[in-house]
């Protein structure tokens, strides 16, 4: 298998940064009733406060959506492999988060040369509520 880099894939590329609406109320029901995830964390501000939260806060799944959607804007959603998060941080309501990625490397993964891509969901703070990483195949 060749080891060359294709175009446009050499370490350190950053890819077009996602940047997203203020996170609301509405965009959290919407998802909390389309992945089915309705914990009342998320869409009851009671409920939030009684669990010692200011106010409801985005869902960690709706943030790795944001990721997949930042790699599927590059690649067509078939080449995409593996993605991978690690939570940092609470996305709270207002939070404007920019999703931004970097290729890393090229790596073998199940005999295909894929593309390692960090992945950061930051607010406009700095604060990285998100880190993670992508593989994407190359071929």
């Amino acid at each position: 298998m060749s080891t060359e880099i294709p175009p446009g894939l050499a370490p350190g590329r950053e890819l077009p940064p996602l940047a997203l609406e203020p996170v609301d109320r509405t965009l959290l029901a919407t998802f909390g009733c389309a992945s089915g995830d309705l914990n009342p964390i998320h869409l009851d501000i009671d409920f939030a406060r009684k669990a010692g939260m200011p106010d409801v806060f985005a869902q960690g799944m709706l943030g790795m959506a944001w990721m997949a959607r930042a790699i599927t804007a590059w690649v067509p959603q078939d080449r995409l492999r593996k993605l991978d998060a690690r939570f940092l941080g609470i996305t709270h309501l207002g939070h404007r988060i920019t999703v931004t990625a970097t290729v890393k490397d090229l790596v073998t993964f199940n005999g295909e040369t894929c593309a390692r891509i960090e992945l950061r969901n930051t607010n406009q703070y700095g604060q990285t509520r998100i880190a993670g990483e992508a593989l994407v195949a190359v071929g």
